[in-house]
Parts: structure tokens; C-alpha cells; sequence
């Protein structure tokens, strides 16, 4: 299979478009075409040359996503199961940000991008590493997740031509994705490469212009790589998906602990906060039983102001077949006011897609045994 076009960036491009004596501003056409307008062919591309056009398809790729499945929720929540060129499915998760998601404004929507096919990792609690992992995905298959869901949920982008007269339109102001999570199936530190070369394609002006502090990568506790992307220019926002303040639990729920215990993931966190100097976010999974005791709060405490951290509980979505709970609602209340007596920053995510098999891998799963069933 060829390069994929949205694995390029602008530089790679323009010497590609240099060696074919093909004038400069023919990239930036090229660029709006596939970030702007979202272009799902060739043929789209109305104001590049045939000869041109001929030449891309003869070099790149230019694959899209085929939605499988889209699932929604009455608070908006939207979930798509999107299909692979290979047949792999892999799942995006489109939220309506409110206060308690990382303290953006109301009228923006958060979208949940997935970084791998399955996960090795085998958080117990988690959907995603049930069947195991089957690769990475590849740097556009990340890219071409915001502009699959942005063909889906248009953003107020009013009317873009295509003469070719007009230059190129810049990004538009609003889209239907404002921030970004890394924090779907899969590690996402675990492809790292690609995940890195995929976000600054997201983050370029000429690319998907959502902000470097707009984008979240979450990690289950790679410390090395945690310490790799400190020294990333890039400012983006780094979660850890901590779901226990101790040791005990964490074995107990997250076989990654063994490998980096809570005293190697925290020196490298506080690595990342020299270099960075920005607030990390503790992703912590309410689970009953498991970790939502007041005895939790405390252990919990010291270390977000050890690192200078925010705390984000997020009460449990059920997985199928996995017998883990979510704790009452009245549990996930006296935990959060546990923590702000504490002196901690917390926030308590209410309900975000629940109904809609929105936890890590759920559809996927959920889809893959149909059709296993049905053959």
C-alpha cells in the first residue's frame, strides 16, 4: 500500500511538489483540500490539474475511514466504530465538554481518538485489551479520525469555494472538534512515533489547528516515554490513567504498575513538570470496591499535590462480560468532597455516554463477536 497523503507533513510535500517542477502554492490547495474541505477523493480536488491529481493518486494513498457503526446519547455523546482499511476496527468518542472535563467551556466538544487496534496492556477494568492487541495504527488512520467525525458532525464553517481563483480557505473558526483526547484504545505512548507525527499534523495551521494545549495525551504509566515527551517542543497536556493511589490497587486493576510502580511513574512525572512546568491531569476510574473507599482519598491527595495535579474521577462505565461496577452516585460525591477538603482540585465527570457503550472498546468488541457469530 502506498504513503498515505495525511502522513505528510507540509515540508514533505513541498519537496515532493518541487521535484515534479509543480508550482509552490499548488501545496497549499492540496492542504486545504484534505484538512479544511475534508476531501474524500482525487477526483474532489477540483482546482489542482488532472496531470497533477493523476501524479498523487499514482504516488499516495488517500484513505478514509468507513463508518461501521455511530451510536448516540441523549446528552450528546456520539460514539463511531469506524472500519479499517484491513477490516480492523477502532472507535472514536465525541463528547460535549461541561466544567468537569478539563475545564473548557460548554460549547466545545471533545473528541476521544484511539491509537491502536487493541491494547497489550490488560487493564482489567478495560474493554480495549480483551481480545488482545493487533498493531498500531498508522500516523494518517490517527489524522483521519478528526476529519471522519468532522464530515459526520459539520462544525458552523459557513460556505468554503472551490474556484480556483480563491485561495486556499484557512481553517475555518469553528469546527466540530475543538479539543483532543488521546486517551481511546489502545497505549497511546506505546505508539509514540506515530502518535507524535499524527499530532503535529493536527496541530499545524496548514493541518487540523487545534491548539497543542487543546490536546490531551493519556498514558497508563510508561515512565520512560512520559520523560520522552517532556522534551517534545510541543506543548501538549499530559493525563495519567491512575485509577489507583497505591500500589496494592494498582496491581490489583493495571499489570503496567509491576513494570513502572507508582515511585518510577511519579519521578517521571515530576521530570515532565520541570521541563513543562504544566498541570498534569489524574485520570481516576471510580470502580466499587475497588477504589472508591474514603481510605483512597488520602494516598490520592498527596500525590496530585505532590505533582501539582488536577484530579478527574470518572465513575465507571460497565463493560460486558468484565465484573466491575460503578459506585453510587451519592459514593462518587462524598469522594470528590473527600479530596476538595483535602485541598485538591478535583472534578466529578456526570454522565457521558453510559447508554452508549461509550468506555474504551465496548463497540468494538461488541461488533467484532456479531460478526463472528454470524458467519
Amino acid at each position: 500500500m502506498p504513503t498515505d497523503i495525511k502522513s505528510l507533513t507540509r515540508e514533505e510535500l513541498e519537496a515532493q511538489f518541487k521535484a515534479w517542477h509543480e508550482p509552490a502554492f499548488r501545496v497549499a490547495q492540496l492542504l486545504d483540500w484534505l484538512y479544511a474541505r475534508r476531501a474524500t477523493s482525487w477526483d474532489e480536488m477540483s482546482n489542482l490539474p488532472k496531470t497533477l491529481r493523476a501524479k498523487l493518486a499514482e504516488t499516495y494513498s488517500l484513505q478514509i475511514l468507513e463508518l461501521a457503526r455511530k451510536q448516540g446519547s441523549p446528552d450528546t455523546t456520539q460514539k463511531f466504530l469506524w472500519k479499517l482499511a484491513d477490516g480492523a476496527f477502532i472507535e472514536s468518542v465525541l463528547i460535549p465538554a461541561n466544567p468537569a472535563l478539563y475545564g473548557e467551556a460548554s460549547d466545545r466538544h471533545t473528541l476521544c481518538i484511539s491509537t491502536q487496534v487493541g491494547c497489550a496492556y490488560g487493564c482489567r477494568f478495560c474493554a480495549s485489551g480483551l481480545d488482545g492487541w493487533k498493531r498500531n495504527l498508522s500516523v494518517h488512520e490517527i489524522v483521519e479520525q478528526i476529519l471522519a467525525t468532522e464530515r459526520i458532525v459539520p462544525g458552523d464553517e459557513g460556505q468554503v469555494t472551490s474556484d480556483a481563483a480563491t485561495p486556499p480557505a484557512t481553517r475555518p473558526a469553528s469546527r466540530a472538534v475543538d479539543n483532543l483526547v488521546v486517551m481511546g484504545m489502545g497505549e497511546p505512548l506505546a505508539n509514540y512515533d506515530n502518535l507524535i507525527a499524527a499530532l503535529k499534523i493536527l496541530n499545524a495551521p496548514w493541518g487540523g489547528g487545534i491548539g497543542a494545549r487543546r490536546i490531551t495525551i493519556s498514558t497508563s504509566g510508561l515512565a520512560p516515554q512520559i520523560r520522552k515527551l517532556a522534551v517534545e517542543p510541543m506543548q501538549f497536556r499530559l493525563a495519567i490513567s491512575l485509577h489507583g493511589a497505591t500500589d496494592e490497587v494498582r496491581n490489583r486493576i493495571m499489570p503496567v504498575n509491576k513494570k513502572y510502580p507508582l515511585t518510577e511513574l511519579t519521578a517521571a512525572c515530576e521530570d515532565y513538570q520541570k521541563l513543562k512546568g504544566r498541570m498534569i491531569t489524574l485520570e481516576y476510574i471510580l470502580i466499587a470496591g475497588i477504589n472508591d473507599s474514603l481510605e483512597q482519598t488520602r494516598p490520592l491527595a498527596a500525590l496530585a499535590k505532590k505533582l501539582y495535579a488536577k484530579v478527574n474521577l470518572i465513575p465507571y462505565n460497565k463493560v460486558e462480560g468484565l465484573p466491575w461496577v460503578r459506585p453510587a452516585e451519592e459514593v462518587c460525591e462524598r469522594f470528590l468532597a473527600a479530596l476538595e477538603k483535602l485541598g485538591v482540585t478535583a472534578t466529578l465527570r456526570r454522565e457521558k455516554g453510559g447508554d452508549i457503550d461509550a468506555a474504551c472498546g465496548q463497540l468494538r468488541l461488541k461488533t467484532e463477536r456479531e460478526l463472528a457469530e454470524s458467519k
